[in-house]
């Protein structure tokens, strides 16, 4: 099996503040994030719905997406994440299935 690599954005409720990440365990860092695991901005703002994902087979590329999403306006984020998930869900169950 290929080795892959998450970019996510994690939110606090809908339209709230937005975190952008990246990991090679998905499951295991919004976990991380939902039990308040290191003092971060995620636990500052007590960001823990994942709202959107992307999934790559190349860290470089998933690190240069996360650059790239950091720099975006929170329009463009609010769009991507519309888009992917319309409801504002959290994806974190459906992604431990």
């Amino acid at each position: 099996m290929e080795k892959q690599f998450y970019v996510y954005i994690l939110t606090n409720k809908p339209y709230g503040v937005f975190y952008v990440g990246v990991t090679s365990s998905l499951a295991k860092r919004i976990y991380e994030h939902k039990n308040e695991f290191v003092d971060s901005f995620s636990k500052r703002y007590n960001l823990k719905m994942l709202v959107y994902y992307e999934v790559f087979t190349n860290y470089e590329n998933a690190f240069e997406r996360e650059k790239r999403l950091k720099k975006w306006s929170r329009e463009w984020k609010i769009n991507v994440i519309n888009n992917f998930n319309p409801e504002w869900n959290d994806l974190y169950e459906i992604i431990c299935q």
